[in-house]
């Protein structure tokens, strides 16, 4: 049983769709961070950054923080969706990298700027909606040939498509990027990725592209 802690964000979705699509009992608790749950004392014992996600593993106590090292303690620990194979590792990691160095912080940045406080700072504005476009451009380069980003399903996926769901937020329209637009429907079908983006809000629904 996993004890996650947890909400409606990119970051929180990636470790409840990991969990459903890796068939792991797990509890979910609501860390609201829109009321400063996040810091307090308890949370703070597992979550040193005061940030979600967050896990403890209740088979041997051990508590994980930062949702990249999530995944791959996941993926180590059920052997599925994080291959074991050095080289098929290599690829993972530059691609998870990828995701929390530049999908996560610049897309998360589109967001206070483009749909908290538009107008604002419109030398901002510009700048990361350009930005979101280019690292678009990067993914949608990525997936022309291949179904998945690193070829077969992993937790590069899951780590990366609660952020392009909130395209809207970041004035994206994805029928520029095709190739992009192709992988999220497929993403946004599977019966564990629509039930782990409900995680913790049972009334969330999953964007879809008109």
């Amino acid at each position: 049983m996993i004890d996650l802690y947890t909400w409606s964000t990119p970051n929180g979705r990636k470790v409840s769709i990991a969990l459903e699509e890796m068939g792991l009992a797990y509890e979910a608790h609501p860390i609201n961070i829109g009321k400063g749950e996040q810091f307090g004392a308890d949370f703070l014992k597992i979550s040193p950054n005061n940030k979600i996600p967050a896990i403890i593993d209740r088979d041997d106590g051990q508590s994980i923080f930062e949702s990249g090292a999530i995944l791959m303690y996941l993926g180590d620990k059920t052997g599925k969706l994080y291959p074991s194979e050095a080289k098929a590792r290599i690829r993972i990691h530059e691609w998870l990298m990828w995701q929390m160095s530049a999908i996560g912080p610049f897309l998360g940045r589109a967001h206070y700027f483009l749909h908290y406080n538009e107008g604002k700072a419109p030398f901002a504005d510009a700048w990361f909606e350009a930005e979101a476009k280019r690292l678009y451009g990067v993914l949608d380069r990525l997936l022309k040939d291949q179904d998945f980003m690193c070829g077969d399903y992993s937790i590069v996926d899951i780590a990366t498509f609660p952020w392009i769901a909130r395209f809207e937020w970041q004035k994206i329209d994805l029928g520029n990027f095709p190739n992009v637009a192709r992988w999220y429907r497929t993403m946004a079908a599977r019966p564990a990725v629509i039930k782990g983006y409900k995680v913790p809000d049972a009334k969330a629904e999953i964007p879809l592209p008109a």
